[in-house]
């Protein structure tokens, strides 16, 4: 136990007193994101925070984890090192997209046949208990990926994908405290207690944004802790040597992993499922990921961010006491709470679009073609 806290402990101290300098050298050397069209910030400012997240994490786990316990340690650290170098080239200079994944599937890759973190089966979702091997692994490498994503997309206003990260990380960290699995602890501390460290800096007015170096990583570590807790949880049901731990076991496990990452991966899903139903590219960027939407109805980024925090954390209570019903209910529980939350919001939001767009053309009759093609846009949308 002292370990993980000492873990946690040196992640935000190394993390908390790098950024300074971080921000001087990107302000030096003019490394900044520059406002945009779909920016949600007006000044300019630096995006490598995620080089600090790296460093705290990474220097952390190499001094607190018992490698004699973690023999797979060396390749997931590997894997840390191909995200660090593809999200610092591309918060440089833009790297493709296409680039970028081949990248994560190389990460992937080392995790799935280097380090076993691997889903082995269904868990009963659909009927199907276990799988073929190879159909594990390209399942394997496509959660992952998803997950790396998934973070990377939420990362749009300040304090969301470092407070969500944190929320997951704990949550996950607590269930392997509880079954004394000391080197996934200290994973999910160090990256929580790295983040933590990071949010005190992007805080509106944020000083330094995380970045794909930031976000990648925290998605990344999130995948691992995922599937070693689905994986681990399967140990404790089926396996002697773990029937102490009984007790602690998650019914519906894919279920409740699914509602403790639900904002990162339903936004995703949806936004791409969008995307695709306008004939767009699924990796098209635009402005429809939820936290855009609620800046959109009119909330700052931090009360965006601690609403959808809180939102998340709500999802997590109610799949963990809602485990019973099975993986499928639970799962279409979820997504169908979700789906008319995120519904809802977008309703208010093109509703008050409209609305402005009226209140435009009666005060400013030469506005009109103006609000009519607002209106128009808003229709098109539905």
């Amino acid at each position: 136990m002292y370990d993980i806290i000492l873990a946690f402990i040196t992640a935000f101290a190394l993390t908390y007193f790098a950024i300074p300098s971080i921000v001087y050298i990107a302000k030096k050397k003019n490394l900044m994101d520059e406002p945009g069209e779909r920016r949600s910030h007006s000044v300019s400012t630096p995006s490598l925070g995620g080089i600090a997240i790296f460093a705290g994490a990474l220097f952390s786990i190499i001094l607190w984890t018992p490698f004699h316990v973690f023999g797979d340690l060396q390749y997931i650290l590997c894997a840390f090192i191909i995200i660090f170098l593809i999200g610092a080239r591309d918060d440089i200079i833009p790297v493709p997209a296409s680039k970028k994944l081949l990248a994560q599937l190389f990460a992937a890759g080392i995790l799935v046949f280097k380090s076993n973190v691997v889903i082995t089966g269904l868990y009963g979702l659909f009927g199907i208990v276990d799988i073929h091997p190879i159909a594990s692994y390209v399942l394997s490498i496509f959660i992952i990926m998803v997950i790396i994503n998934s973070f990377n997309l939420i990362d749009g206003i300040n304090g969301l994908s470092g407070s969500i990260g944190t929320l997951i990380a704990l949550t996950f960290g607590t269930w392997f405290i509880l079954i004394d699995r000391l080197e996934l602890a200290i994973l999910a501390f160090t990256l929580a207690g790295a983040t933590i460290a990071f949010l005190k800096y992007n805080i509106t007015p944020a000083r330094i944004f995380m970045g794909d170096t930031g976000s990648l990583l925290i998605g990344l570590v999130c995948a691992i802790l995922a599937i070693k807790f689905i994986e681990i949880n399967k140990l404790i049901l089926t396996t002697p040597n773990y029937a102490h731990l009984k007790h602690l076991a998650v019914r519906s496990v894919p279920g409740v992993a699914i509602g403790i990452m639900i904002l990162p991966l339903f936004d995703t899903l949806r936004v791409f499922l969008m995307r695709a139903m306008k004939g767009k590219s699924p990796f098209q960027p635009d402005r429809t990921h939820i936290h855009h939407l609620m800046i959109d109805y009119g909330f700052t980024h931090m009360r965006a961010t601690a609403i959808l925090v809180l939102v998340n954390m709500a999802f997590i209570l109610m799949v963990f006491n809602m485990q019973h019903i099975g993986t499928l209910p639970l799962i279409l529980l979820v997504v169908s709470i979700a789906t008319i939350l995120t519904g809802r919001l977008y309703f208010l939001v093109r509703d008050k679009k409209i609305k402005f767009a009226k209140e435009q053309a009666l005060i400013n009759p030469g506005s009109q073609r103006t609000s009519e093609k607002i209106l128009r846009k808003e229709v098109q949308t539905d």
